[in-house]
């Protein structure tokens, strides 16, 4: 996240905002966003089935959408409702794979419930901070408190084992993370213009259409039935929210 940040920071000539409550939206933004994802990471998927896991994590825009109705008074027509209905349908319907084994008991299930409120609240904050902030300083914001959160990961590490450094590890998953920060910034730009009831389930529904998309080009074999029924209506809801 350093690379995309020091280019947004550098368009704001070097002045971040840091008044009392800019240092506390930015601080929640950050630590629900890279809190969930550790929560996500080093317990929910270590300690229960991704086929189950997944499709929880995949409702949070729902808690999105009620705080944004009841505290931003944000409204859609009935074009935009039929949208968000659809998209929230695909979420899990996309979300959902065959079963690889199951976990050990349920406590897997409370991380998942955590990491889908932590960033269903985020994506509420996220609205209500573009309102008083700049784009930019949430973001940078998202980025330092991410680097804090990093001593947690390493703690956890077990430095006795293999750690793959080649292409394979280290520097794939850095050039997927820097396609996620990248993916962090354009969605803070996507609130600060657009509304959350629209954004967040308009973002959580196309992002995994285009993955399966990839795959199934890549590996060339067609999606079971519920994630092409989750894909149909991804698509229309992607069609109807657009236009909102």
């Amino acid at each position: 996240m350093l690379i995309p940040a020091t280019v947004v920071f550098k368009r704001m000539n070097w002045k971040l905002e840091y008044d009392p409550k800019s240092i506390m939206l930015g601080s929640i933004i950050g630590l629900t966003g890279a809190g969930g994802q550790l929560a996500l990471l080093t317990r929910a998927l270590t300690e229960g089935p991704a086929h189950l896991i997944f499709p929880i994590i995949s409702l949070s825009p729902i808690i999105t959408i009620v705080l944004s109705f009841l505290l931003l008074r944000e409204k859609v027509d009935k074009r935009g409702i039929w949208g968000i209905a659809m998209a929230i349908v695909a979420l899990p319907l996309l979300s959902l794979s065959p079963p690889s084994g199951s976990g050990s008991g349920f406590m897997w299930l409370f991380y998942a419930l955590i990491v889908m409120a932590a960033w269903g609240f985020q994506a509420y904050v996220m609205k209500f901070a573009n309102e008083t902030m700049k784009a930019e300083s949430i973001f940078i914001y998202m980025t330092i408190t991410g680097l804090l959160l990093v001593p947690i990961p390493l703690f956890m590490t077990d430095f006795s084992k293999v750690i793959n450094t080649g292409f394979s590890g280290m520097y794939l998953a850095f050039f997927i993370q820097l396609l996620n920060s990248l993916g962090a910034l354009f969605i803070v730009y996507a609130f600060r213009y657009g509304k959350a009831v629209v954004v967040s389930p308009l973002t959580n529904a196309v992002a995994p259409v285009i993955t399966i998309i990839f795959s199934l080009i890549m590996y060339q074999t067609m999606p079971v039935l519920f994630v092409g029924i989750g894909m149909f209506l991804a698509i229309v809801s992607t069609f109807l929210l657009a236009k909102e």
